[in-house]
């Protein structure tokens, strides 16, 4: 199992200390950096900052959002991306949701599975450097009637093939990620459920296309606090306003798929309670609804030998590539993170 590092997003109160992570994330051989974004800072600029000031670690977008850009933009940045880091990108999709589609990009959130398909097709041909023309429900390209023709991308791609995942967490689009996808970017992965909330739907997928797991890319990120055992507790409460934005208040109260991912790891009247206490402006309140075990499962707490027996329950699970989103009180602490991952992946005989 690999390890890799997600810096979130820009403007999160960490930027000074981003670039000196990623390079710590580099000297210890992580295989990944991943940036977001949502409505603030974009991910392309952000990886192309790092990519620069790097030399080994991948870099990657987790994710880029499918209603902001056309999918021929995409693969042109995807293109420049692996060029400029010398055949070191990755090219994370996801739909975003309903509130960021609709608000921000004046998207419609509607057929996101379709979309998606679509999507990664034109991005694909594109990526080939054929003439882009294609016909689907969501995008003709070149428009009917009109001027345009079929074009070619100009750049040369540094690979034939950039690894492509998609964000998912819903049972379809799960499925369909494995079906057409290299890899899965997964969230609040809980090694206890992974297999009936995830690698279950992956594989139907993988056997849809005619395809096993094997070379597929199992990604999820996991907050990470180091400390001693006796301390979990103080360290779980740490997350608290991390998993009541996402469980709460992400999504509308009808489609919010981090509440139904609760949900289907057993946890349907917490999740229930703590969206109504979000949703209605108590997020303190919300944030103090989590159990306990529900922040534990879905992040890696304690001590090394503590987060090296979760590795295993992870790798056991299905997962190919653990990325860590390191708390910490300051740029030490974070860095102390990282050395601690690479510590425990070891002491779990999984470097």
């Amino acid at each position: 199992m690999r390890l890799g590092i997600n810096l979130g997003y820009w403007g999160a109160g960490m930027d000074s200390d981003n670039l000196a992570v990623a390079q710590e994330a580099d000297r210890l051989g992580y295989s990944v950096c991943w940036a977001a974004e949502a409505y603030g800072s974009d991910a392309a600029t952000v990886l192309s900052w790092v990519a620069a000031q790097t030399e080994r670690i991948d870099i990657g977008s987790a994710i880029f959002q499918i209603p902001a850009r056309a999918p021929a933009m995409t693969a042109m940045t995807a293109a420049t991306l692996d060029s400029l880091s010398g055949g070191r990108f990755r090219l994370g999709l996801g739909v975003s949701g309903p509130q960021v589609s609709e608000g921000w990009y004046g998207v419609k959130f509607d057929k996101p599975l379709g979309r998606t398909r679509e999507y990664v097709d034109i991005v694909r041909k594109a990526m080939t450097r054929e003439r882009l023309s294609y016909e689907g429900e969501h995008w003709t390209l070149p428009l009917p009637g009109g001027p345009g023709k079929p074009l070619k991308l100009t750049v040369h791609p540094q690979r034939e093939h950039i690894p492509l995942y998609i964000a998912a967490i819903g049972p379809k689009n799960l499925q369909q990620t494995g079906e057409i996808a290299d890899g899965a970017l997964l969230i609040f992965p809980s090694a206890d459920h992974l297999e009936e909330t995830a690698i279950s739907h992956l594989r139907a997928g993988r056997e849809k296309a005619g395809k096993t797991l094997d070379g597929f890319d199992v990604c999820p990120t996991l907050p990470l606090a180091v400390g001693a055992d006796k301390d979990v507790s103080a360290l779980a409460d740490m997350f608290r306003p991390y998993t009541a934005l996402y469980v709460g208040g992400m999504g509308s109260p009808k489609q919010n798929f981090y509440n139904q991912l609760a949900q289907r790891m057993g946890y349907g009247k917490e999740a229930a309670a703590i969206q109504e206490k979000y949703l209605s402006g108590d997020k303190e309140g919300a944030a103090a609804a989590i159990p306990e075990q529900l922040i534990d499962q879905t992040t890696l707490l304690g001590s090394v030998e503590r987060i090296a027996e979760r590795m295993q329950a992870y790798a056991a699970a299905g997962v190919t590539t653990l990325t860590l989103a390191p708390a910490g009180f300051g740029l030490e602490d974070r860095l102390a993170s990282l050395r601690a991952g690479t510590e425990a992946l070891e002491r779990a005989g999984l470097a």
